[in-house]
């Protein structure tokens, strides 16, 4: 049992701080308003994201319950695969990646399912408050924003930002699947060097 509290113990955190943050941010702010952080390149901005990640939306009312359900499904799928790399005894590093990404899918489900009614934030179409909460993103670097010119393909003419509205759950998300994709060599030496083996004996076989 000791060898699974440091991986939940993570999740864990990335949940209570996620919740924290936007529950602040619901309370203390305006809808739209912004507080410059570091020379106004990095804000805080309360917005309200009806879809995933990062501002992406999934489209229309029931889009989006199907948008809670998938999450719902994920978070018990990576909660699995958790618990069977950790009895696996696979990398730490790679336990912690998924620790991350379990904390920050789990902090975005709160907001779908419940912040319809905690905080009276679904969208007006919404058939009910359960399930079509708003997640709240709040944190937001201004690399660049403008009107994209005409002459450019397909967003010509469209006001465009660089860098999207974020929050501690997406930050986290991100954080664990680029670490995954930057070290999979590394975290799945063992399935690689298994997978090489079985090849090299396939090829003698048929030699």
């Amino acid at each position: 049992m000791k060898r699974y509290i440091p991986v939940f113990g993570l999740a864990l955190a990335v949940i209570i701080i996620d919740q924290l943050v936007k529950l602040w941010v619901a309370h203390n702010m305006q809808l739209g308003e912004e507080i410059p952080i570091f020379d106004g390149w990095f804000k805080l901005h309360y917005t309200l994201n009806e879809g995933m990640a990062f501002g992406a939306t999934f489209g229309g009312s029931y889009g989006k319950l199907l948008l809670t359900t998938f999450r719902i499904i994920a978070m018990g799928a990576i909660a699995y695969y958790l618990v069977h790399i950790v009895k696996k005894g696979m990398p730490r590093g790679l336990q912690l990646c998924v620790a991350l990404i379990l904390g920050g899918a789990v902090g975005n489900l709160i907001d779908s399912v419940f912040y319809g009614v905690w905080l009276n934030n679904a969208p007006l179409h919404a058939p009910m408050p359960w399930l079509y909460g708003q997640v709240v993103d709040m944190f937001y670097i201004d690399i660049w924003e403008g009107y994209v010119p005409e002459w450019v393909p397909l967003i010509g003419g469209d006001y465009m930002a660089l860098w999207p509205i974020f929050n501690v759950a997406d930050a986290a998300i991100f954080v664990g699947v680029a670490a995954i994709l930057l070290f999979q060599k590394r975290f799945f030496k063992e399935d690689i060097h298994n997978q090489e083996q079985q090849q090299a004996a396939e090829q003698e076989q048929k030699a």
